[in-house]
């Protein structure tokens, strides 16, 4: 019960490593609150969490508009109360060529993989800043260290998150509040199963040089993200914690 009374925010929860998040958090003691853009699958998981006894709401909200990313987080706080740790996890993939890349597609990916990031923590700080407590982990990837061809824009957000992650932990400690990024590597996502099957070759090379020769579950990206916001790790801050099955090792 290492989350047991506080109030933890996700964004992004209604599947893969949002979902795990909530559903590893929820036996920690947490209650939740999470916006995302798929209700079907977002009221799905309310109803299954709730008839279990956790204490779990929703609100439909796009968190690359930050008026609408605003009311629905409003609504979560006004029935549970302040955010004591919240998730920046809501993002998409993006791969493209610098020149063919229009600005319109760069100003819609930007504003939900890295600013996004950004809106999530200038709505929960204010509060944490009145408590002196809180704690946020964003959701980086692999590519925020390294990267490969052809994955523009992609690494490029991600390398924000990390960097944004390092100022906002030397911003808020004096609040006594923890700010932390966890970088997956290759995980099982339902997203990233169907681009495997879509392309085998693909996936037959990322096993290759996978250095244990599997990928990553979303659930063991979610026991580090919950151990970042724990006060288990209550002496960590500005690190990008790596989750990779130690694919960076392979490509350092």
């Amino acid at each position: 019960m290492m989350l047991k009374g506080e109030h933890l925010f996700v964004t992004g929860g209604a599947a893969g490593i949002g979902e795990a998040i909530i559903l590893g958090a929820v036996k920690e003691g947490a209650k939740i609150s999470f916006v995302d853009i798929d209700d079907a699958k977002a009221n799905a998981l309310v109803d299954k969490l709730s008839k279990e006894g956790y204490q779990i709401q929703f609100e439909h909200a796009d968190v690359s508009k930050f008026e609408t990313f605003k009311a629905g987080y409003d609504k979560l706080v006004s029935k549970f109360g302040p955010v004591t740790m919240a998730v920046s996890n809501a993002g998409r993939n993006s791969y493209a060529d610098a020149v063919e890349y229009a600005e319109e597609e760069w100003n819609d990916f930007f504003a939900l993989d890295l600013k996004s990031t950004w809106y999530l923590a200038k709505l929960c700080l204010p509060e944490m800043r009145k408590a002196k407590y809180g704690s946020i982990v964003n959701i980086s990837s692999i590519h925020g260290r390294m990267s490969r061809p052809n994955f523009f824009p992609y690494s490029a957000a991600k390398h924000g998150i990390v960097g944004m992650t390092r100022n906002l932990a030397l911003d808020e400690g004096k609040y006594g509040i923890r700010v932390n990024s966890v970088s997956p590597g290759t995980t099982a996502t339902p997203l990233l199963k169907k681009y495997m099957e879509s392309f085998p070759d693909e996936k037959a090379h990322a096993l290759s040089v996978a250095p244990n020769a599997r990928f990553g579950s979303p659930e063991e990206i979610a026991n580090v993200i919950l151990f970042a916001l724990s006060k288990d790790a209550s002496f960590v801050t500005g690190a990008d914690l790596m989750v990779d099955g130690g694919l960076h090792a392979r490509y350092a």
